[in-house]
């Protein structure tokens, strides 16, 4: 029988996830908040809501409803961006800034739990077959049909 790579990808990813937001649980966030509350962290400069879209591969509309959720329990707030006020800015909150530690531990116990067994030579392995995979499936990240726009 073949086996069906995606679905257990599929499934690898749904676990992960999980961990994650079972994690972040007690902050009520869900894995793809916190994901987004660490990319805006670790920005150079507070991104616009068209740069998270594009890093994360995700439609306007979702990252809008990401933000909006984080904007609501006070992790973020939008401010104009200094050289076009007609564009907003995502900044990190205190309550932002001292999620990255609990982010940062968790994603260390799930990729730990993840590979936990592997040999060095298979950890290289794995990150070799993953980074090739994800290549074959149009480069790393893969990509997205987007829109050029600027940040709004």
């Amino acid at each position: 029988m073949t086996p069906h790579y995606g679905h257990l990808i599929r499934i690898l990813g749904t676990c992960t996830e999980q961990a994650m937001t079972n994690a972040l649980a007690s902050m009520d966030l869900t894995a793809a908040q916190g994901q987004i509350v660490g990319y805006i962290t670790h920005s150079k400069q507070p991104p616009c809501p068209k740069d998270i879209e594009q890093a994360f591969h995700l439609s306007h509309p979702t990252v809008s409803g990401l933000l909006s959720r984080l904007e609501k329990k006070g992790f973020i707030e939008f401010r104009p961006d200094e050289n076009d006020r007609r564009s907003k800015r995502v900044h990190l909150l205190p309550k932002g800034r001292e999620l990255d530690e609990t982010m940062h531990q968790t994603i260390l116990s799930t990729e730990a739990r993840l590979v936990q067994g592997f040999s060095e030579a298979e950890l290289d392995q794995f990150h070799d077959l993953l980074t090739r995979a994800l290549h074959n499936m149009g480069g790393y990240p893969c990509k997205r049909r987007q829109k050029e726009e600027p940040c709004k």
